[in-house]
């Protein structure tokens, strides 16, 4: 069983969510609301929400779990092509362009509609809600690849102090999302954030360079990192 939290309510200690065992791994409560203030609470403990339309609010702490260190971040010669590439026509002011935070709802909405291999995802109109509240109190953030004016790509997340949690990606021209990411990537290694949280274990994230580590060393990781000051300023570098 797990806690049903009211409106008030703290959350528990992330050692109590459930395990392999119990059928719902990392499963740790349910209910409350998606506030801003509560995503915030949740977020800083390492806690993110996670549930399908017509399901309660569930709050989920995996272990371990999946992160990127901005130094392991891997690129192929290929991807590394393509970033050159958008970094020399946003120089000279061509047809490709990298912009922070432009579009965040939009890029929410892309990453929610359907994809061609299955249904849409988690995002939900009260998931968007959500976190359009906290892009508008500078937690959530977008990076955003633009072609000819057009949004073909992109990615966003939560960003606490020197904490950035991944939500995710969407792509509409081949390695759009990669792009995206790889250009918010180098802009939180030189800002001072170490590590990306990618929340689930996936192969995609491993070919990128995530890698799982214990929640515990997850959470310490955190109790430093969300308690240092706010990047101010969000601006591609190129």
């Amino acid at each position: 069983m797990i806690p049903w939290l009211q409106p008030d309510a703290p959350f528990p200690d992330v050692a109590h969510a459930l395990t392999e065992a119990d059928g719902a791994p990392g499963l740790l409560a349910a209910g409350a609301d998606l506030s801003p203030a509560r995503l915030l609470l949740a977020y800083r403990q390492g806690i993110f929400p996670w549930f399908s339309e017509g399901q309660p609010i569930l709050w989920w702490s995996t272990d371990p779990r999946m992160v990127l260190f901005c130094e392991r971040f891997a690129v192929s010669h290929s991807l590394k092509k393509k970033i050159n590439k958008v970094a020399i026509s946003m120089r000279s002011g061509g047809e490709w362009e990298v912009r922070f935070d432009y579009a965040f709802e939009a890029v929410m909405r892309a990453c929610a509609a359907p994809r061609r291999d299955g249904p849409g995802t988690w995002i939900s109109e009260e998931i968007i809600a959500g976190y359009c509240g906290l892009h508008q109190r500078g937690y959530a953030h977008s990076s955003e690849l633009w072609h000819r004016g057009q949004l073909v790509g992109g990615a966003y997340g939560v960003c606490i102090g020197h904490m950035f949690y991944g939500e995710s990606m969407f792509a509409r021209e081949t390695d759009a999302s990669k792009i995206a990411l790889a250009f918010l990537v180098a802009f939180l290694k030189a800002n001072g954030v170490a590590m990306i949280d990618c929340q689930q274990q996936t192969a995609h994230l491993a070919s990128l360079g995530a890698i799982a580590i214990p929640r515990a060393e997850f959470v310490a990781h955190l109790r430093v990192a969300t308690k240092q000051a706010q990047i101010a300023d969000w601006l591609p570098i190129v």
